[in-house]
């Protein structure tokens, strides 16, 4: 099992990373909110344990991009904020579980196992299973990549941004500026019309597929079925 810790709190990530390695879980180490969505897209991982004090973005704000993007990984909030406003807001924004700081590392593995169980017996052996689907797209919802017919659409990591924002909106406009928000994360000095790019490369590898991406001036891109 592969555990994503987001956590700036260095001897916090010591620690949890000696003690589930001890137990046989791979732990892949985040500390810096802006820089979550991407870790959190290139390790796939089974469960994240996710702080909401980070820097570069709050935890529920990552949270929130990462349900709107599509990534549907079971997602177990750790924090001092233990409030039952709290707890509400975080359950609501997307999380599976809550465990307020100082906890037992006995308890929080046997949360995350338990987590990792229904998250297994909830899909089926097809990679494609829980995803949303448009214009014969598929999105994966464990791996986060886009399948056309069976087959995963060959997509640079800003291109599958792209189109997993726009999956999770299906012919809704989306704005360019919270387009760039969720394909640049954590880039500075991104360019106003580097979207521009993206979108333009990303409508090439759809031309083949039953969906198309369509600019509308002054609004932003919007994923449309053909016909």
């Amino acid at each position: 099992m592969k555990l994503l810790l987001i956590e700036d709190n260095t001897a916090m990530q010591t620690t949890l990373q000696r003690s589930f390695e001890r137990r046989g879980l791979q732990v892949v180490l985040c500390g810096d909110g802006a820089r979550a969505l991407d870790r959190w897209r290139a390790s796939l991982p089974d469960v994240v344990l996710l702080d909401l004090s980070l820097p570069g973005r709050d935890g529920l704000q990552v949270l929130a991009d990462a349900r709107a993007e599509g990534l549907a990984t079971p997602v177990i909030i750790l924090t001092a904020r233990g409030t039952v406003g709290d707890r509400i807001l975080g359950l609501n924004t997307g999380a599976d579980d809550y465990l307020a700081k100082p906890f037992d590392l006995d308890e929080l593995e046997a949360r995350v196992r338990a987590l990792a169980r229904r998250s297994t017996a909830g899909t089926t052996d097809s990679p494609l299973a829980d995803g949303p689907a448009f214009g014969g797209l598929r999105l994966a919802a464990d791996s986060g990549a886009v399948y056309h017919q069976g087959q995963p659409l060959e997509l640079a990591p800003r291109e599958g941004a792209l189109l997993r924002a726009l999956l999770a909106r299906p012919g809704q406009a989306l704005a360019k500026e919270r387009l760039s928000e969720l394909v640049f994360a954590g880039e500075a000095e991104v360019q106003s019309d580097a979207i521009e790019v993206v979108a333009y490369r990303l409508r090439k590898k759809l031309a083949a597929t039953g969906a198309r991406l369509v600019t509308l001036r002054g609004l932003g891109y919007l994923l449309q079925a053909d016909g």
